[in-house]
């Protein structure tokens, strides 16, 4: 692959998703599209299709991958799922839900993507597009998301082929994704502790509520899941946080009554704030500005994930 061409373009139509599993048997890479961000897809079970997503994206290999998964019996045959697991699996999957869960002997994963840790990183996507290509596979797929590593996530096609160009085979354009947040990520702990490993769409007290249990309060800071290091989602210029007003040389993002060059959501809405925040920071990385400055979001439901994200792309 060469990164200064260009990915074939597929469509949602049947023909190209057949097309799209195609690449994906034979071990290639294709971006497709899922209800938090375009994910980067790889046959989950196969070495050198594993280390060609690390390739494409520059990631480094200590940074585990999500294996997406087309149902609970297809998670069982890779992980260990207790009773708890299979309580959050009933509750939110398909969904913006990733569980990281012990690791089954003999699972048909290859070993990169879990980067040698015990544990592997599981979800059931809901978007229709994600679901057919797993089907049309028959296989998990790793697929963190689609963009040069630490960079800003991709929430169309467009960012996917600006970001990777020809180092991926296949990009299938489903429009933008809707929750433009990657997925909550949970770590189920022995003795029925668990935590939040990184913020998304589903709030920890949404979890709670099916866990009957606050999680702990003290977060491991070893690396097990994607989005943990403390540097992401960069647009590749300074980031200013709470800026109710922006400086002369500022790209002004705004939130609610603080209008901005462009706004997450004029109407204070978080869910819209969540799914247009990677599209205006890729604005905000085009903009002629030399920095990027913030609103204030509130860190109320979703806004606590959109905080964390904001906090790693000013790191």
């Amino acid at each position: 692959m060469n990164p200064a061409s260009r990915p074939r373009l597929l469509t949602s139509s049947s023909p190209d998703l057949a097309s799209a599993g195609e690449i994906l048997r034979s071990g290639g890479l294709v971006a497709v599209p899922t209800e938090t961000v375009y994910g980067l897809a790889a046959r989950a079970d196969r070495d050198e299709s594993v280390a060609a997503i690390y390739a494409a994206k520059g990631r480094p290999s200590f940074n585990p991958l999500i294996v997406h998964v087309a149902d609970t019996d297809a998670a069982e045959a890779i992980a260990h799922l207790d009773a708890r697991a299979k309580a959050l699996a009933e509750a939110f999957w398909p969904g913006p839900l990733t569980m990281v869960l012990p690791l089954r002997e003999g699972a048909p994963v290859a070993a990169a993507v879990t980067a040698g840790l015990p544990t592997v990183a599981l979800r059931c996507p809901a978007h229709a597009v994600m679901r057919a290509v797993i089907a049309e596979t028959g296989l998990p797929l790793a697929a963190p998301s689609a963009n040069a590593s630490g960079g800003v996530s991709p929430t169309s096609a467009a960012h996917v082929v600006a970001s990777l160009g020809g180092r991926v085979d296949a990009v299938i354009d489903g429009g933008p994704c809707e929750a433009g947040l990657e997925s909550t990520i949970v770590g189920l702990r022995e003795g029925g502790r668990w935590q939040v490993l990184r913020p998304g769409p589903i709030a920890a007290d949404t979890l709670a509520q099916v866990l009957g249990c606050a999680p702990d309060p003290v977060i491991s800071q070893a690396i097990e899941a994607p989005g943990q290091l403390a540097s992401h989602y960069a647009p590749g210029k300074p980031v200013r946080l709470d800026a109710d007003a922006a400086e002369a040389d500022e790209f002004h993002i705004g939130f609610g009554p603080v209008a901005g060059d462009a706004s997450l959501s004029p109407t204070g809405d978080l869910n819209e704030a969540a799914s247009r925040l990677y599209a205006l920071l890729h604005q905000g990385a085009a903009d002629s500005h030399p920095r990027i400055a913030i609103a204030p979001v509130p860190e109320t439901g979703i806004g606590a994930a959109i905080n964390d994200r904001l906090r790693r792309a000013a790191a």
